[in-house]
């Protein structure tokens, strides 16, 4: 096989002409995350004879916290990476793995997160190698193909859905500064106590709602009807999401929303029909919930998702912790 190179690049301009199609480690994305205050994107580009075969896309992520350092950075990778076809990616994985880990103990992240592996096993024996321990993970996913949204929706969920069209909720995409300032506000509430869960700054989702493979969605009502008297001829945003699309599938990536102050109304369950509903219409093959979480026996956000007629798969997400004697005891405790 003819060598493979790996060259990491942090600055736009210097990279070479990239693989289309994946979201996650596309030029886009890239140029996203050069315009947030607090990310630092790294590409790992691998050539043979001066093509491109393979590339990796890590965010690395600066956040505060309470406590001593007060401040830490961690680095997220979405997906093995982007590849010529299946054969080149079992060959050159490995080798951009291996560069990017290399790359990003070297810049002193905390740890190193990859998450949405296609396949459970994929990589296993390479990030057991390189260091990284594997914690199981739930994913769901709509299929959109085979049969329509509504006929996967359980009665539950069409009776929310019915109920919160019929009281006036609506749900549009949004590029509006104002609307998507909102949402990010109604975004970092929803997860303020929950610290594992890493909120974007406003800047991203500003981002976001102007690329040309994502959107930003927003559920509005209308003030008067929630009985405020003074209300401005704007609607009260009661959820949102991010929908990001790469290859023939789509990603609901940020979902929030006051469901706990608006039961009545269904804003979570509005939102997430809107996104399956949008994704469908595209021509989009399957919707992809990130983040599902743990595979907890109890989880509500996972019946949550299923009561849209989605399937939950078992994966691994992989860790690695950048101080040693951490890791050594992480990678004990996960010991699969």
């Amino acid at each position: 096989m003819k060598r493979i190179e790996v060259r990491i690049y942090s600055e736009n301009e210097e990279l070479p002409h990239l693989l289309e199609g994946n979201f996650f480690h596309s030029l886009e994305l890239f140029q996203i995350g050069e315009k947030v205050p607090s990310d630092t994107p790294i590409m790992a580009v691998a050539t043979q004879e001066g093509r491109v075969v393979g590339q990796m896309l890590a965010m690395i992520h600066r956040r505060h916290i309470l406590i001593p350092p007060f401040i830490y950075t961690h680095a997220h990778v979405h997906g093995e990476g982007a590849y010529l076809d299946e054969e080149t990616a079992k060959a050159t994985f490995p080798t951009l793995l291996h560069a990017m880990t290399r790359e990003l103990a070297r810049r002193h992240t905390l740890y190193i997160e990859f998450s949405e592996i296609q396949k459970k096993m994929f990589g296993y024996r390479h990030f057991r190698r390189t260091g990284y321990y594997p914690i199981a993970w739930q994913e769901v996913y709509n299929s959109l193909h085979s049969k329509t949204p509504e006929e996967r929706l359980t009665d539950k969920a069409k009776m929310q859905i019915e109920a919160a069209e019929r009281k006036g909720l609506k749900c549009h995409s949004t590029s509006d500064e104002n609307e998507v300032g909102k949402f990010y506000q109604l975004y970092r509430n929803f997860y303020k106590m929950k610290p594992r869960r890493y909120v974007p700054p406003k800047e991203y989702f500003e981002q976001i709602s102007k690329s040309r493979e994502a959107k930003v969605f927003v559920t509005t009502y209308d003030k008067k009807r929630l009985g405020i008297k003074k209300a401005s001829y704007e609607n009260k945003i009661l959820g949102g999401c991010t929908l990001a699309f790469s290859d023939s599938d789509a990603y609901l990536w940020h979902l929030a929303s006051l469901r706990k102050s608006y039961r009545y109304l269904h804003p979570d369950t509005l939102t997430v029909w809107h996104a399956i509903q949008y994704a469908h219409q595209k021509g989009f093959k399957h919707l992809h919930f990130m983040d599902v979480g743990l595979p907890w026996k109890r989880n509500p956000y996972r019946e949550f998702i299923r009561s849209f007629g989605g399937k939950p798969v078992a994966k691994y997400r992989w860790f690695r912790c950048n101080i040693g004697i951490i890791n050594r005891l992480m990678k004990w405790i996960y010991k699969l």
